[in-house]
């Protein structure tokens, strides 16, 4: 069975998250986005754990479904054409800050467990260490080898993911905070960790110049902090819906079984390039080396972009994969797509409402995107639309790269060419 999975999120109990973010709208979400499987997130904070006790139970191994009659009145704001098969899994994300080899490292961690008591047993070792109760995602002053050993001690049929390598704050490879390699941060107990979190900013062609990372499986999730946001990267699954199948998928890079991931245009991501936002300086990495990585404006430290960090640890040349790596395709939000047509806002009430027709029309936002041949969409009237995602699909595109916490913009037609489409949107 192909799916799409969905692990890092977070809910409604982290800071700067929507508070929509409940086990409710992320079931709706996940059905309009075309997301089988879906992380919880935020399971280690007391009130949600007690919340998804309540709301979910179990369905395939492993996995998990909200409960039918939540479920039933859930369904009444989904498409008929999108309805389908949603479940859980359980999924954390947990902050470390500490320090090691006389430096501060800040790295964000994603743990994936098989259970609930699993979530349970975990959390109550993390709470007689630190503060779980005031953020969905704690803040622990614990070593992340340290994290590691105690989620194995708990299940050593968790995952445990290294979370957005790259970015480059809280992250374990990013330029401000990080280390040089997996092996530097875990030490000994590397061989447990067999995936890592490409993020936002980073594609699997820009981690494979690294070819210590081969041996990981390349993750992408969206680390939404609202429903929207669901599912803007995700992976891509063919085996049973089952825990244990997701699992060995993973640890075994097995490509029949894991087939890729849906990405976000790299440079679209908030810390692809360098700069400073607010001195208006953005450099690419040869300009950073340029200027000795400091700004020429305010004379400080430039924030030194995903990019530039993959530059500096490449061993290999852009464009050379590994044996046996699986594909990935790149994304825009099928939203943003209908912003650029209509000319306004993704959330403004006309895009909602161009969305929704959309969805009823051809179903979920991934089977638009990138399952349905353009041609279909064409003659339904949508030349525009159909247009925009042949191009989008092809990479055929204008992208104003994002940096120092600014999200890129991406553009798909040059000014005044829409106008030469007649087009019913």
């Amino acid at each position: 069975m192909k799916f799409l999975t969905d692990f890092h999120i977070h809910s409604r109990f982290s800071r700067a998250t929507s508070q929509n973010l409940d086990l409710e709208n992320l079931y709706i979400a996940a059905q309009l986005k075309g997301i089988t499987v879906i992380g919880t997130g935020d399971f280690t904070h007391p009130q949600w754990l007690l919340e998804l006790s309540e709301k979910i139970v179990p369905a395939e191994d492993g996995l998990y479904r909200l409960r039918e009659e939540t479920a039933a009145a859930c369904d009444k704001e989904v498409p008929l054409s999108c309805r389908a098969k949603v479940r859980f899994v359980l999924t954390a994300e947990i902050s470390n800050i500490y320090k090691k080899n006389d430096r501060t490292r800040k790295n964000h961690n994603l743990v994936i467990v098989p259970d609930i008591e699993t979530a349970a047993r975990f959390s109550e070792r993390l709470g007689a260490i630190g503060n779980i109760h005031s953020n969905g995602r704690p803040i622990m002053g614990l070593d992340s080898k340290n994290l590691l050993e105690i989620l194995i001690e708990t299940s050593e049929e968790s995952i445990f993911i290294p979370a957005h390598i790259w970015t480059p704050w809280f992250s374990v490879m990013g330029s401000k905070s990080g280390f040089n390699s997996i092996e530097e941060c875990f030490e000994d107990l590397s061989k447990y960790i067999f995936a890592v979190e490409t993020g936002l900013s980073s594609d699997p062609a820009m981690n494979r110049r690294v070819s210590s990372l081969d041996k990981y499986t390349l993750l992408s999730n969206s680390d939404a902090h609202s429903p929207l946001n669901l599912g803007r990267e995700a992976n891509i699954f063919n085996t049973d819906l089952s825990y244990q199948q997701i699992f060995s998928a993973i640890r075994n890079r097995n490509v029949e079984k894991f087939l890729g991931t849906y990405e976000f245009y790299p440079e679209e991501g908030k810390y692809h390039l360098d700069g400073h936002r607010k001195c208006k300086i953005r450099f690419t990495p040869k300009e950073s080396i340029q200027n000795r990585g400091i700004c020429p404006q305010c004379e400080k430290p430039l924030t030194l972009g995903v990019l530039y960090r993959v530059e500096e640890l490449a061993d290999r040349p852009p464009n050379v994969m590994p044996e046996k790596h699986p594909p990935f395709y790149s994304s825009i939000p099928l939203t943003d797509i209908l912003a650029e047509i209509l000319k306004v806002g993704p959330k403004s009430q006309t895009v909602q409402n161009h969305y929704r027709m959309l969805l009823n029309e051809f179903g979920s936002e991934y089977n638009i995107l990138h399952d349905i041949p353009t041609e279909i969409i064409r003659r339904s009237g949508a030349t525009l639309l159909a247009e925009a995602i042949f191009r989008m699909r092809r990479g055929e595109l204008f992208i104003d790269p994002g940096y120092d916490g600014e999200f890129g913009k991406i553009q798909i037609f040059a000014p005044g060419e829409k106008e030469k489409y007649t087009d019913r949107f």
